[in-house]
């Protein structure tokens, strides 16, 4: 199956991530029966799709945006994350950001932290993207650190 979104991949059969989609991923999504788009992008990203929210919604999908900020990630946005994947247990999910950096690495630190995979299969797809920057490697690092003190 071809999509538009760079950095897509099925983390779990009901699981997608990717980069920024387009509106024929969106139509795509329709045929692999996603219930859910949660956009962790800021809707002033350069490559954001201008009426995402609307089109997801229109095909009857539901929509979630959780702006994580790129230079600036923050805990809250992780547990909010947390609490959306908590939220659709048992619906199928599309998560994507700009390129799927921003999710990859939620997606490891919930594999890691709530899942309790190793850290071999954790990093998947993460590190198949990119190798996290320091801005990046410290928030995962301080989420690690807040999980240890108190464990989901």
């Amino acid at each position: 199956m071809q999509f538009d979104a760079e950095n897509t991949y099925r983390v779990f059969s009901w699981l997608w991530s990717s980069g920024q989609v387009s509106e024929a991923d969106i139509d795509t999504m329709e045929i692999l029966d996603i219930d859910v788009v949660i956009n962790l992008a800021l809707p002033t990203s350069s490559n954001a799709l201008q009426g995402e929210a609307e089109m997801v919604t229109m095909r009857g999908l539901v929509y979630l945006q959780i702006p994580v900020e790129w230079e600036s990630p923050q805990l809250e946005a992780f547990e909010q994350f947390v609490g959306a994947l908590d939220l659709f247990k048992g619906k199928r999910l599309w998560v994507h950001c700009a390129k799927n950096m921003r999710v990859s690495a939620f997606l490891y630190l919930y594999r890691r932290l709530v899942l309790l995979e190793s850290e071999e299969r954790a990093q998947f797809p993460m590190n198949e993207i990119w190798t996290p920057n320091p801005i990046w490697q410290n928030f995962i690092d301080q989420v690690r650190a807040r999980y240890r003190a108190n464990p989901v």
